[in-house]
């Protein structure tokens, strides 16, 4: 098997034709017919043990999951200054990566593009800078904020991989970020629900979802649950729930004032929007607050600005990278810290489904998407 390589060089890369440091694939593809990719005639596993070569999922136009993506043969990246490389082991497929595949999500890649958000892996290489050396060879949770984390390499601000507990284990670690730190950081860091008050969430029956009830049952507060199907009810119930709605039922903001004795909630999270966070919002209590952090739905909410007013309701959006780049190092650390001791007692912990190898790419996104599946999917990229 012969490899594509750019002629983006540098330093010893030249002898291999590695892409520069922080160069991408898609910029490769851009380059000036001169400098596109040429054929070299080393294998591709040797390309690949030396890091110069990988293996991974990418898309060249936005569409159908299963239709647009495919495993490819490309050149290694490599860090630039303040970066880091990750040895990929292990990632998930979360709703936000297929709403990028689609087109629909907030921030949209440069294609042709790696989908992934998060993963765990192991650092391998570190471009300039003291933070990303005193990373290299230790196993970590990467945010890719720029996705990328369905290959055998993604490339990382070292600031936004942090070295995750050897006792956490790899499926845990895999799904870190975009579920358990986000459950914990929107219901103890930025409302800070207190015990005995409520939180009304809507899609309560999702990974996030079932987290936020088990923080409730961990720290006090209680939680008023929408979900869409009735059969979902007893199940959520079961898992500690204090109040289940089905939107099958009738209007959500009805049945939550009936459920608070007309009250309302102080505070809610919603990652639907459309209808939903709508009513939602017409759920809040006086002085109530509400998160977005979702589009689920496609569909803008409805604010009357006089409600807003009235009722001196706070809506605010919440958006994971954005959060975490504000934070110190010292400060990560100490979430890291804290998110892993709750995913060891059982309460950040996720479902795990089904575990797919890159080369069946077609099968893991349809399973992602599988209604009633037992777990998160993962993509199983490489051992330890």
């Amino acid at each position: 098997m012969l490899l594509r390589l750019s002629r983006f060089t540098r330093r010893a890369g030249r002898k291999f034709g590695a892409p520069d440091a922080g160069a991408s694939w898609a910029e490769a593809e851009r380059c000036k017919p001169s400098q596109r990719p040429v054929e070299v005639g080393l294998p591709f596993l040797i390309l690949q043990q030396i890091g110069i070569a990988m293996r991974a999922i990418v898309f060249d136009r936005f569409g159908e999951p299963a239709e647009v993506l495919s495993l490819r043969d490309i050149p290694a990246p490599q860090p630039g200054p303040g970066q880091v490389r990750v040895r990929m082991l292990a990632a998930p497929i979360n709703p936000s990566d297929l709403m990028v595949i689609r087109g629909t999500y907030g921030k949209l890649p440069t294609l042709p593009a790696t989908p992934g958000f998060e993963g765990v892996g192991m650092v391998d290489a570190a471009g300039s800078g003291l933070l990303g050396k005193l990373r290299m060879g230790k196993r970590v949770v990467a945010l890719t904020s720029n996705a990328g984390s369905w290959g055998e390499y993604a490339i990382v601000s070292a600031k936004q991989v942090i070295p995750v507990s050897p006792k956490v284990p790899l499926e845990q670690a895999a799904m870190f970020f975009v579920n358990p730190a986000a459950a914990y950081i929107m219901t103890r860091r930025i409302l800070n629900v207190p015990a005995g008050e409520a939180l009304l969430q809507t899609a309560a029956g999702s990974a996030l979802g079932r987290m936020v009830i088990r923080l409730g049952k961990k720290f006090g507060f209680r939680t008023i649950n929408v979900v869409r199907r009735r059969e979902q009810v007893a199940e959520l119930k079961s898992l500690g729930a204090d109040i289940v709605i089905a939107e099958a039922d009738g209007d959500i903001a009805e049945q939550v004032l009936k459920a608070t004795n007309g009250a309302g909630a102080r505070f809610a999270i919603d990652p639907v929007g459309g209808a939903t966070g709508t009513a939602v919002l017409r759920s809040l209590a006086l002085g109530g607050r509400m998160l977005m952090f979702g589009t689920l739905s496609g569909e803008p909410i409805t604010i009357s600005p006089r409600e807003l007013m009235t009722r001196d309701v706070t809506l605010a959006g919440f958006w994971l990278g954005n959060w975490m780049a504000r934070q110190s190092i010292l400060g990560k650390l100490k979430l890291i810290k804290t998110i892993s001791g709750l995913i060891l007692e059982g309460v950040l912990v996720s479902d795990v489904g089904e575990s797919f190898p890159l080369e069946r790419i077609a099968d893991a996104v349809r399973a992602a998407e599988q209604p009633g599946r037992g777990g998160k999917t993962l993509l199983r990229i490489a051992s330890a």
